[in-house]
C-alpha cells in the first residue's frame, strides 16, 4: 500500500474588473494585435482598490471547499503560493486561514514566483505522504498589478490578478502509475539567472520596486527547462508522453506553451490553455487553469496530468498527477 495525495476539490476566483487589450492601447505604445500575436493574451483581470491577495485567495479557497464538500476545519494545513502578499508578515496563508474560518492546523506561504504553485504542491504532497497532514489546501494567488510598471509595454500587457485553489487529501494506491494522486515531482532552481526576471525593490533594500524582465532570454530558458522538467517528472512516475491526457502549463505566454508542447511531442489539443482570458497570473495560473478545465469538462477523474511552470529565480518544476 502506498500513500498518495489525491485531489479532493478545486476552485478559482478572478477580480471583477476586466481590462481588454484595447484599454491598454490608450496608454501604451501597443496594439491588440501585437499583444495577441506575441502572448496570446486578450484580456486580464485587475484587483479593485483595497482588494488584497489574501481576499481573492479566500474566495478561491471557499469555492474549492464547496467543490470538495468540506468545511474549513476539515483541513490540516493551508499553503499559499504568492509573490505579492498583503504584508511583509504575517503570511498571506494565515490571513486566508482567518478569512475562511479555519481554526486548527497550520498555514504558511511559499515564494517561487510563477513556479510557486508547483513548489507548494510538492510541499503539500510531502506533508501528506509523510503523515504530517491528512488534508492540505494549496492556493496560488497574486495581485501582480501592484508591482507592474504601467509605462513598460513589455511587461504591463502580460500580467493579471487572480487565485486558484486545490485540495489534496490522503488516499492509498498500489504504488503504480495507475494510482490516483501525485505520482512524481521535479523541482529546480538556478540563482545565476536572477537578473532575467525580478522586482527591483524590497524590504531589505528599503525600496518599492517594479517587475523587470528580459523577455527573450526568459523565453529561451522557459521552453527548454519546462520540457526537461516535464520529462524528468514523467520518468520518475514511470509514464510516457503518449499516456498523458492533459498538460496544464503555467499560463504565461502562448508561444512558450506551444514551444513546450512541441518539444514534448504533444499536440495542442492535449494542452489546457486559459492565458487568453486572464494573462499571466504567476503562481495562480496553474490552479486557475485546473479549475477552469474541470468546469469546462476537459479534466475528468482518472485523467493523467502534467503541470509545469517557471518563474523568477530562476525556479522551475513539474508535477505528474492522476486526477
Amino acid at each position: 500500500m502506498t500513500i498518495r495525495a489525491q485531489v479532493a476539490g478545486v476552485g478559482h476566483y478572478l477580480p471583477e474588473r476586466v481590462v481588454p487589450n484595447s484599454e491598454l492601447e490608450k496608454t501604451l505604445d501597443t496594439t491588440d494585435e501585437w499583444i495577441r500575436t506575441r502572448s496570446g493574451i486578450e484580456q486580464r483581470h485587475i484587483a479593485a482598490d483595497g482588494e488584497t491577495t489574501s481576499e481573492i485567495a479566500a474566495h478561491a479557497a471557499q469555492r474549492a471547499l464547496d467543490d470538495a464538500g468540506l468545511g474549513p476545519n476539515d483541513l490540516d494545513a493551508l499553503i499559499v503560493a504568492t509573490s505579492t502578499p498583503d504584508l511583509t508578515f504575517p503570511s498571506a496563508a494565515t490571513m486566508v486561514q482567518a478569512r475562511i474560518g479555519m481554526e486548527r492546523g497550520f498555514a504558511f506561504d511559499v515564494q517561487a514566483v510563477c513556479a510557486g504553485f508547483v513548489y507548494a504542491l510538492a510541499n503539500a504532497n510531502a506533508l501528506i505522504t509523510s503523515g504530517t497532514a491528512r488534508r492540505v489546501m494549496i492556493i496560488g494567488a497574486e495581485t501582480f498589478s501592484r508591482i507592474l510598471d504601467w509605462t513598460d509595454r513589455s511587461t504591463a500587457v502580460l500580467f493579471g490578478d487572480g487565485a486558484g485553489a486545490l485540495i489534496l487529501e490522503s488516499g492509498t494506491g498500489d504504488g503504480s502509475a495507475d494510482d490516483r494522486g501525485v505520482l512524481s515531482v521535479d523541482l529546480n532552481s538556478d540563482g545565476r539567472f536572477r537578473d532575467l526576471l525580478y522586482v527591483d525593490g524590497g524590504v531589505s533594500t528599503n525600496s518599492v520596486g517594479h517587475l523587470r524582465m528580459e523577455g527573450k532570454e526568459v523565453f529561451r530558458h522557459a521552453v527548454a527547462k519546462l520540457a526537461a522538467s516535464a520529462v524528468a517528472a514523467m520518468e520518475k512516475a514511470g509514464v510516457t508522453p503518449e499516456q498523458v491526457d492533459w498538460v496544464v502549463p503555467h499560463q504565461a505566454n502562448i508561444r512558450i506553451i506551444q514551444g513546450t508542447a512541441k518539444k514534448l511531442g504533444l499536440p495542442m489539443d492535449k494542452v489546457v490553455v486559459t492565458v487568453q482570458d486572464h494573462g499571466n497570473t504567476s503562481a495562480a495560473s496553474i490552479p486557475l487553469a485546473l479549475s477552469v478545465a474541470v468546469t469546462r469538462g476537459q479534466i475528468k477523474r482518472g485523467d493523467l496530468l502534467v503541470t509545469e511552470a517557471i518563474g523568477g529565480g530562476l525556479a522551475w518544476g513539474a508535477v505528474v498527477i492522476r486526477w
